[in-house]
């Protein structure tokens, strides 16, 4: 470790000894002191008491300026008026009801609207909506195989925690990777089902189609791959996949669980003019509660009219998180929001570029919609095997200096991206660039000082 990160580190420990008492007596009862591993960091992580619009406070009475945003579920901000006065008027009605009611078709209805699908399941968590959407594309086609992408991540059920952050030692050949669990309780027979491909590489996932006739139910894939930074597709990669999964009878299965709110009115079928066979939505769709859904054509979605396919959920569509999500597509991710919030991030992207210009970081900035981040190598990557080679240490430095001044510019790990919200101002962007142009100098020189990078990975 060197020496400028011990000392933002020692500074954090300085600025939040109840955060690192509460963690320690959490420990005793949950498993790494926290109810979900990405929230588990060293030394140990912040204990939030409030949050409000874009700012957030910790239990020690620090005030943060906040583009975690919960991992960027939170384009509306903390407590956005128009979410908070329909949930209260929710409320007073009901939570539960086991029973359809009126606001089901009305969310559906603004879902249409918006993205290129005619039906719409809800579920509760992005996890659900990519297990039904990979299950749907299997029953459609009769086949069991999917193709994801290398280092991608798109929930947590077995199909798709494979090959999520395996190791250098791991991965295998680049012209056919290898298949790596994300951890253990996923069957053998599951990981050989799920193929992988690296991102932005079209003769990869041709290889494996003829490799495997008429085996592969869909390819799944975020149009962009945010479980590294940011990684943009190349010029014509998501075009080439819809036309590769139409040529071999398999279904394209968008994960817009990020971008679909973030990126655009329409998310990334708009934004890159694609129509994939079905959509995965959530996170900032429900405005700070837990509200997802999966769409698709008629006849996909008929799987399940037709008791092929089972769907269920005691939770699905709750009144409240449905009050919250009709809110929230109505009145925050507005068509004048995406406009607003797109200019904040231009400004917040150009002014980490002239901070990096002015240092000599050996750094980029990449951005889409709301979302950016700040990436340490000396030019951009092109898929998951690039980001291993990313100095996690240096990232580190930049991680705890930033929320030591009040920013806290992303979610902890080196894997992540800001998400700029709606209640974001000018002023918020101006302090944002002004903390990284205090620390970047401290940056650029401990880039230069030798030192042994930790590998990525979490």
């Amino acid at each position: 470790m060197h020496e400028g990160l011990q000392q933002e580190i020692n500074t954090y420990e300085k600025r939040t000894p109840r955060s690192k008492a509460a963690h320690t007596r959490a420990e005793d009862r949950l498993p790494l002191g926290v109810a979900s591993n990405y929230r588990a960091y060293d030394p140990y992580p912040l204990f939030v008491r409030d949050g409000k619009g874009g700012h957030i406070h910790d239990i020690d009475g620090n005030e943060y300026l906040d583009f975690n945003l919960c991992f960027g579920a939170l384009m509306a901000g903390h407590c956005h008026l128009a979410v908070v006065k329909a949930v209260q008027a929710k409320l007073g009605t009901g939570t539960m009801f086991g029973m359809p009611h009126d606001l089901e078709w009305e969310l559906a209805e603004e879902i249409c609207q918006r993205f290129p699908v005619e039906m719409v399941r809800f579920s509760n968590s992005g996890t659900e909506c990519t297990m039904h959407a990979v299950r749907l594309a299997r029953a459609a086609t009769g086949r069991d195989r999917i193709i994801k992408m290398e280092g991608g991540y798109h929930g947590l059920h077995d199909s798709v925690l494979v090959s999520l952050k395996p190791k250098a030692s791991e991965i295998g050949d680049p012209n056919f990777p290898t298949s790596v669990p994300g951890g253990s309780g996923i069957p053998k027979a599951t990981v050989q089902n799920t193929l992988i491909a690296q991102f932005n590489d079209i003769a990869g996932v041709e290889r494996l189609f003829a490799k495997y006739p008429g085996e592969i139910a869909a390819i799944i894939v975020e149009p962009i791959m945010m479980n590294v930074g940011i990684l943009m597709p190349a010029d014509g990669y998501l075009q080439a996949l819809r036309e590769i999964t139409e040529k071999n009878g398999a279904l394209l299965i968008f994960d817009e669980v990020k971008t679909g709110a973030k990126l655009a009115y329409g998310g990334a079928c708009e934004y890159f003019n694609v129509k994939p066979d079905i959509v995965c939505l959530a996170k900032s769709i429900g405005g700070g509660f837990s509200l997802a859904a999966f769409a698709s054509t008629r006849q996909v979605m008929g799987q399940i009219s037709d008791h092929k396919v089972f769907h269920g959920g005691t939770y699905n569509t709750n009144p409240v998180a449905m009050a919250a999500g009709l809110a929230t597509f109505r009145e925050v991710l507005t068509k004048d929001a995406y406009a607003h919030v797109t200019k904040l991030n231009q400004k917040l992207l150009h002014g980490y570029n002239k901070e990096i210009s002015k240092t000599g970081l050996n750094a980029y900035v990449i951005g889409a919609g709301s979302n950016g981040a700040l990436m340490f190598f000396d030019k951009p990557i092109r898929n998951y095997r690039d980001w291993l080679n990313a100095d996690s240490e240096l990232w580190r430095h930049y991680w705890f200096a930033m929320v030591n001044r009040g920013v806290m510019a992303q979610p902890y790990w080196w894997d992540e991206q800001w998400t700029v919200s709606v209640a974001h101002t000018e002023a918020d962007i101006d302090r944002h660039i002004a903390t990284f142009g205090e620390i970047a100098p401290a940056l650029a020189k401990a880039q230069k000082e030798p030192h042994v990078a930790a590998t990525a990975g979490h």
